[in-house]
């Protein structure tokens, strides 16, 4: 499972219309980094907040405005609107069961993947096609076919007769190994799609409650982990374990 082309962007408009209900713009003390090889900003301008890079920019969220963040995060979903306009971009490719965990998640996300109607015989089909992360090598207690195969040994026959049914599609053109071979492709495939969501969306999936502790290590470790690497994501998205502290 790979996670390429982070972009995060508009942590300045989503903060600044944090403020509209109450049009106290004059309290923001956010913004952008004028030195670009600091590591932090100065503590007169932002209150010694760390940087974080966002776009272009290096972008620093300014005390006050992470208490009244924090404070609106905590009082629920329809007081924290501005964490639906922090907008994430990224390119994940991962097995299609765990895709379809992720089209749960429906409001808010679009996704664009690689198609595998128009593009799945044009490539080799090797074991690098498929989500082998963690691959376990159980031996049958029964012996499969007829004779001493484990499953890694069933994998490799396996991907083997998919590689020959691309073969004679591409040779044929006969479209009856073309269905069979979408037919059988299995759900460990591995599918690029190229992905939009919003912190609020993130909040949701990294809960404790959805997939922060899931028993595929694709969430749990995964993209959890991915989760954590993106601006202010500790402040913001996993601000429950602030609270435990």
């Amino acid at each position: 499972m790979k996670f390429e082309n982070t972009e995060v962007f508009n942590f300045e408009g989503a903060l600044r219309g944090m403020r509209n209900p109450k049009e106290s713009w004059g309290k923001s003390d956010s913004g952008i980094c004028s030195e670009i090889d600091c590591k932090k900003c100065s503590q007169d301008k932002l209150g010694g907040t760390e940087c974080s890079k966002i776009g272009r920019w290096d972008f620093a969220i300014g005390r006050n405005d992470m208490e009244l963040a924090q404070s609106l995060i905590k009082a629920g979903s329809e007081h924290r609107k501005f964490m639906r306009q922090i907008f994430v971009s990224v390119d994940i490719t991962a097995p299609l069961y765990w895709w379809k965990e992720f089209d749960t998640y429906k409001v808010g996300t679009v996704s664009n993947s690689c198609s595998t109607m128009h593009k799945l015989a044009s490539t080799p089909i090797t074991k690098e096609c498929f989500e082998m992360d963690d691959f376990e090598n159980f031996m049958s207690e029964k012996t499969l076919m007829g004779g001493n195969i484990d499953n890694e040994g069933m994998w490799f026959i396996f991907i083997n007769y998919l590689e020959w049914l691309r073969q004679k599609y591409n040779e044929t053109k006969d479209k009856r190994y073309w269905k069979e071979l979408i037919r059988l492709l299995p759900e460990s495939w591995l599918q690029k799609r190229t992905v939009t969501m919003d912190y609020e969306n993130l909040l949701a999936m990294c809960s404790k409650g959805q997939r922060r502790f899931h028993k595929l290590t694709e969430w749990s470790e995964s993209f959890i982990k991915w989760a954590r690497s993106l601006p202010y994501a500790q402040e913001l998205i996993f601000i429950d374990e602030l609270e435990e502290k």
